[in-house]
């Protein structure tokens, strides 16, 4: 009776484990500029490296100065080579804050999206 007990438990605690990944949502890894950077104007780009893979049509980087105003002109990248590596590129910023909103699409269609602000000197 022990045994079956234990095996149902262990039956669970399997089935539990298995849908914590089926469920898996994409978060960011690390960010650049991060959070909260203080950097020069000679930024050229921001980048995001997420945990799970990410549908690059789906997923994007934007950033926006602290009026609110878009300052991306072209579309995030993913990369090709790593498709949990985003990237947008930035015009030449002038001193100030800025917000970058991103929104990530796990290969499993499970949306994610945040911001987070740095600092041009």
């Amino acid at each position: 009776m022990k045994n079956l007990i234990r095996l149902r438990l262990l039956v669970a605690a399997c089935t539990l484990t298995v849908a914590q990944f089926a469920q898996a949502h994409a978060y960011p890894k690390q960010e650049m500029p991060a959070p909260k950077a203080v950097v020069d104007s000679s930024i050229t780009q921001v980048k995001i490296v997420f945990d799970d893979a990410l549908e690059g049509a789906f997923s994007s980087l934007s950033v926006t100065n602290a009026a609110g105003q878009t300052v991306t002109t072209e579309k995030s990248l993913l990369d090709a080579g790593d498709k949990k590596t985003l990237t947008v590129a930035v015009p030449k910023l002038q001193p100030g804050v800025y917000t970058v909103h991103w929104v990530a699409v796990a290969e499993d269609s499970h949306r994610t999206h945040g911001d987070y602000t740095f600092t041009v000197k």
